[in-house]
């Protein structure tokens, strides 16, 4: 709060202090509408509006470099102020990328050239990185570089997902999506590594957080990329043992770590026990793909689901409910009602991942109904407090 001086922050539109303010608020709309409009195209109930490259081109893309890139960009974006203690992107710079933003997404459903597509998309997260970046090295803050790199990367897997849009290979597109989507995995695992024990502590009082076991961390954070670069390559899209081991591995890590984070009050707390749950999403993601790599298991859309639906989602929401409380200067209190959009975003999950095998239709009806109900209860509460001020009067 000393960062800025209040009286020319004050002056600056309250959706424009900080940059979790917009992409929270228009990455969760964009979440809310982009499923129901998936599903429809997916049971043929679209019409004839087509974005560039068809439904499935579009459903892959924006998912991961539109919804999950708007939340990633505006918790750094914000973060890093408190990392760096220098002022991070606000006014009209943030209302610049806003709308290279929004530009992007418009550029995929109103059928956009792909001389214009391809620059706007890539744009957005060029510009995060180099914002980040220049922060970040203004401090050397060094240990906190990593997310540069995954926003680099994640810039990398999207200009090959474009390339394949342009050269109409749908294999290209699907490689460099999966290898964003486990570039996330590794973004979930280094913040939600930081940040999941000590919401724990503070959150339930105890005297002090769990502390890392830094090689452990380290072997999780390298294994997402690692996952990310073989997608990336061509050589995780087929079954084979090498890569069900290395899954096999990272699943027990995760999973090593959720015991060591356990403690029996987090269940009381709902903006606890949903960061907990979305961290056992990735789990049994990983535990998934491991038996599908050694044959064991028919269908490898369901542990994606499990990691895209259940972990990503999960834990983005979880986030979103917890850091929008706390930089809008509120007590950590969950608004009346929100505790049912994390019950709704994990019955989705479990019904996209396990009922559909049984129940295709229904399922995806369920899960799209479940989805977009779990957004649209966190849109009503909290959007107001994302065009306001502070609750407390200071700048932010």
């Amino acid at each position: 709060m000393q960062i800025t001086e209040k009286r020319q922050a004050m002056k600056i539109p309250p959706l424009l202090r900080l940059a979790f303010r917009p992409f929270f608020l228009f990455g969760s709309l964009l979440a809310l509408l982009a499923i129901p409009f998936w599903v429809h195209a997916f049971l043929g109930a679209a019409g004839p509006w087509q974005p560039v490259g068809g439904w499935l081109a579009w459903h892959r893309h924006e998912l991961v470099f539109g919804f999950a890139g708007a939340i990633i960009v505006g918790f750094l974006l914000t973060a890093v102020q408190t990392w760096t203690g220098r002022p991070s992107i606000s006014g009209k710079p943030l209302a610049g990328l806003l709308l290279v933003w929004l530009a992007a997404r418009a550029s995929w459903l109103l059928a956009a050239p792909l001389w214009l597509l391809i620059p706007l998309n890539l744009l957005f997260l060029l510009l995060a990185a180099l914002m980040m970046g220049r922060l970040l090295w203004a401090v050397r803050q060094k240990n906190n570089y990593p997310t540069v790199a995954i926003l680099l990367l994640l810039l990398l897997a999207e200009a090959q997902c474009l390339a394949g849009l342009a050269l109409e290979d749908h294999d290209w597109q699907r490689r460099a999506v999966l290898a964003a989507v486990w570039l996330v995995a590794a973004m979930m695992t280094l913040i939600g590594g930081r940040v999941i024990p000590f919401f724990i502590q503070r959150g339930l009082g105890r005297p002090a957080a769990v502390k890392p076991v830094l090689w452990l961390d380290r072997a999780l954070l390298l294994g997402a990329a690692l996952i990310a670069v073989l997608h990336a390559a061509g050589l995780a899209g087929l079954a084979n043992l090498p890569v069900a081991l290395l899954f096999l591995l990272l699943g027990i890590g995760h999973a090593v770590r959720m015991g060591r984070w356990f403690d029996r009050g987090l269940f009381g707390v709902p903006l606890l026990w949903s960061l907990y749950l979305a961290y056992a999403w990735l789990v049994l993601a990983c535990l998934g793909m491991a038996l599908w790599h050694a044959g064991w298991l028919a269908n490898y859309s369901q542990p994606l689901h499990a990691l895209t639906v259940g972990s990503m989602a999960g834990l983005i929401l979880a986030m979103l409910a917890r850091v929008t409380l706390g930089h809008t200067g509120r007590p950590l209190v969950l608004p009346a009602g929100v505790r049912w959009a994390f019950v709704l975003l994990n019955a989705g999950a479990v019904a996209r991942v396990f009922l559909v095998e049984f129940w295709l239709q229904g399922g995806l009806w369920l899960a799209m109904i479940c989805w977009s109900l779990a957004f649209a209860i966190y849109l009503w509460r909290y959007a107001p407090m994302l065009c306001r001020t502070r609750a407390d009067g200071h700048p932010g």
